[in-house]
Formats: structure tokens, C-alpha cells, sequence
């Protein structure tokens, strides 16, 4: 009997270690930072950052709506819950990236918001963020002459807020934001990893390492038949890269079926991978894609793209790319890029 006692703890024991082993990276850290809307969207563009809610914290009553809010009497901030990998973002870089989106020295007021519930705020649920917390709005606090009006206290409590405000500039791309869309941009890029240099090999080289249909779509500007490739109804997570050189363009987070018979994605991993150029070839006036630094056509790019993406649709050959399962990305040499893929 003692000897299955011992077992039955050392195997819970193990179960419990196999959950708790990866959840040991995963950190969570709460902003204020005037409407919910535009700081959430600036958050989740962060890599690293892999989920946010936006909702009301340290409310005085329970579930509050957002009408309660409004009215100033819950003294709750309108306010987005960052779950975050620490081992990709830390809660430095989150915490400068956050000061930019902020006037800190403005009270109860971010833009065009005005009131207790725009107020500014960093609201912890582990106390090992204190120091670092306290470090960052004392760095901060020495690029100004007024004093820094940003609340720093633990989390109370924290209400999700009606549905219609989550991911709200996802689903309306041209609604209210008082953070400049530039910053969208650099958050995108502040930790991106470096990646190894790519290069477009010579003519003979590509006659040799693509197929007929590849040398000519990607170096002769040809396109392929609709639905009658290899992409169009790919649906596994992973990355897509230029058959040319091998650069990562696409992300599968950012595919979506169009109907059109090729690949559609919404917008490449960074706008700098590629260049666009006028196309009035065949009677019609169109965009073209090429990757930049392998300077293959890859498709064209049109503006009938969801609207809750953003509103465009890089439509492209499936024999530009090379598809890579997101199981083989870290095999492949694609690691850096799995936190995109979800």
C-alpha cells in the first residue's frame, strides 16, 4: 500500500511539473493608456505578445458596463490585459514601447479622452515586476520637467469589456485611434529578430534550381492558372517564403481564402519585403508584387481585401513561394518566426 501511495504521488508530481514547464516563459502585465482601442491594437502588434483583452480594472463595483465607466462613478480605468512570452519580450521593452503611445505627463486625459477612465496606469499581478516597473517611470520621469502622472498598483480587479470593444480596430481598420498608426509599424518591428542575409542568386543558378513554371512566373512575370496550384487551398500554419532566395514574406496568420484561386494574404510579415509597381500590362491598370531583395514577381496587390484586415489582398503565384508547416519552421531555419504564426 505505501509503495503505490509513493507512485500515485510521484506520478501527480510529474503531471503537475509537465503542465507547469512551459507555462514558466508566460507573464502578464495590465496597461491603461487612454481608449482601450488603439493601445490594445498597438500591443498585440508586438511580437511576443500572444493575446490581449481590453476591459475595465479596479472598478469599485462588479462588472461595470461601459456606460458605468463613462460616468466616472467605478473609478475604472479603461485598461488592456498583456499576456506576454517572457523569453521573447520582456517587461522592459513592453513598458518603453508602451511610453510611447502615452502623453506621461497629461491627468486623466490621452487625446481626445478625457476623464478617470482614460487615466494612465501599469497595474501588476507579480510583485518580482515592481522594481523593474518602478525603475522604468524613474528612467522615464528624467526626460521631463512635470512630474510623470502614471498610476503603478497592483491589479484589484479586472472586468472584460462588451464584445464589441475587443480587437475593435481589427474589425473597423478606420475607426477612432489616438495613438499615430506609425507607431503601429515600429511596434511590428521592435523586436523582430535579426535574420541571416539573403541574396538572389545568378540567372544560370535559378534556370537550374526552379521548374519551368517558377523561372517563368517569377522572372518573366508570367501567372499561373487559378486554382491550379499548389497554395490556393493551403490551410496548415506556417510561413511562406520567396522560391528564389528563401526570405520569409508571408505569414499562413495572414492568409485568407478570397476565392479567387490563389493565394490571398492580407499584408506581408514586413512591408519592406517587397516592392509594388505600376502593372498596365493587358489592358488593365493593376499593382504589381515583387520580393525586394530577390526582385521576383510574386502577384499583384488589390484593395478588395477584408475590411477587419485592413482591406487589401496580395494575390499571389503559388510558384513564388515555397510553403514551410510551421512543425518544420524551427528544422528549416525559420524559428525566429514561429511567434508569428498562430
Amino acid at each position: 500500500m505505501r509503495h503505490f501511495i509513493i507512485l500515485v504521488i510521484l506520478i501527480i508530481s510529474n503531471v503537475f511539473l509537465g503542465i507547469a514547464e512551459p507555462m514558466k516563459k508566460q507573464a502578464e502585465i495590465y496597461f491603461a493608456g487612454g481608449c482601450f482601442w488603439g493601445t490594445e491594437h498597438f500591443l498585440k502588434q508586438i511580437r511576443g505578445v500572444e493575446a490581449t483583452q481590453v476591459g475595465y480594472a479596479n472598478s469599485t463595483i462588479s462588472n461595470p458596463s461601459y456606460e458605468q465607466v463613462c460616468s466616472g462613478k467605478t473609478n475604472a480605468a479603461e485598461t488592456v490585459k498583456v499576456v506576454y512570452d517572457s523569453e521573447v519580450v520582456n517587461l522592459n521593452l513592453l513598458l518603453d514601447l508602451y511610453f510611447q503611445t502615452i502623453d506621461p505627463t497629461s491627468l486623466n486625459r490621452q487625446g481626445n479622452d478625457r476623464g478617470t477612465q482614460y487615466r494612465s496606469g501599469i497595474y501588476y499581478t507579480n510583485k518580482a515586476d515592481i522594481p523593474i516597473i518602478n525603475q522604468a517611470i524613474k528612467t522615464l520621469s528624467a526626460q521631463y520637467q512635470k512630474p510623470v502622472m502614471i498610476e503603478v498598483k497592483p491589479l484589484e480587479n479586472f472586468y472584460p469589456a462588451e464584445i464589441y470593444h475587443q480587437d475593435y480596430l481589427d474589425k473597423n481598420p478606420n475607426g477612432y485611434c489616438h495613438i499615430n498608426p506609425a507607431l503601429f509599424d515600429m511596434a511590428r518591428k521592435a523586436n523582430v529578430p535579426q535574420t541571416k542575409a539573403y541574396q538572389k542568386p545568378d540567372a544560370a543558378t535559378l534556370r537550374k534550381k526552379l521548374s519551368a513554371e517558377q523561372y517563368a512566373v517569377t522572372q518573366k512575370n508570367a501567372t499561373e492558372p487559378a486554382f491550379h496550384n499548389e497554395y490556393w487551398n493551403e490551410h496548415r500554419p506556417g510561413i511562406y517564403v520567396d522560391i528564389t532566395t528563401g526570405e520569409p514574406l508571408f505569414v499562413s496568420s495572414d492568409k485568407f481564402d478570397s476565392g479567387c484561386g490563389w493565394p490571398s494574404f492580407s499584408k506581408p510579415i514586413r512591408k519592406n519585403l517587397i516592392n509594388e509597381k505600376l502593372d498596365t500590362t493587358h489592358g488593365m491598370v493593376r499593382t504589381e508584387v515583387r520580393s525586394k531583395t530577390g526582385d521576383a514577381h510574386l502577384g499583384h496587390v488589390f484593395t478588395d481585401g477584408p475590411k477587419e484586415k485592413g482591406g487589401l489582398r496580395y494575390c499571389i503565384n503559388s510558384a513564388a513561394l515555397r510553403f514551410i508547416p510551421k512543425d518544420k519552421m524551427q528544422e528549416e531555419g525559420y524559428g525566429d518566426y514561429l511567434s508569428l504564426v498562430k
